[in-house]
């Protein structure tokens, strides 16, 4: 099996890559999306195109993109047989928070779609911060390898 990932390595991690920068735009989108919904009247025809495109945005971009960057990444893991380096377990570490973001944003999302608004336009503002601080952090431990 070694062998096998050694040989798609390059393909994986271009694929991990690829996935990870389709994710990190849904991610970035969401929030944009649910301001954008936030001042519209609950049941209204503006509030439901939000919640549509929401839902599509989680639906087409969002849901496959972190389950393929999961996959790509554990592969990834395997191959370079990195399980023990430090780097790599606070890399995992950020990606749970970032998946559990994802999580969070979806679920308000989905209520922001029932007519309620858990959150301000401020918070959803500040919370839209999120994934670009994730992802300087998980990029610089990927690339610098600091423990």
């Amino acid at each position: 099996m070694q062998e096998v990932l050694d040989v798609l390595y390059l393909w994986l991690k271009t694929g991990h890559i690829v996935f990870v920068v389709f994710w990190m735009a849904g991610l970035f989108m969401l929030p944009r999306q649910m301001i954008y919904m936030h001042p519209a009247a609950p049941g209204s025809d503006e509030e439901a195109l939000w919640a549509k495109r929401s839902r599509l945005l989680g639906k087409i971009i969002l849901g496959p993109s972190l389950i393929v960057v999961w996959v790509l990444g554990i592969a990834l893991a395997f191959s370079l047989n990195a399980w023990g380096d430090g780097w790599l377990h606070a890399k995992l570490l950020l990606v749970v928070a970032l998946s559990g973001f994802h999580g969070f944003l979806a679920a308000n999302a989905k209520k922001m779609a029932r007519g309620e608004r858990p959150l301000s336009e401020k918070q959803l503002r500040m919370w839209g911060e999120v994934p670009g601080i994730l992802l300087v952090l998980i990029v610089a431990l990927v690339v610098v390898k600091p423990f």
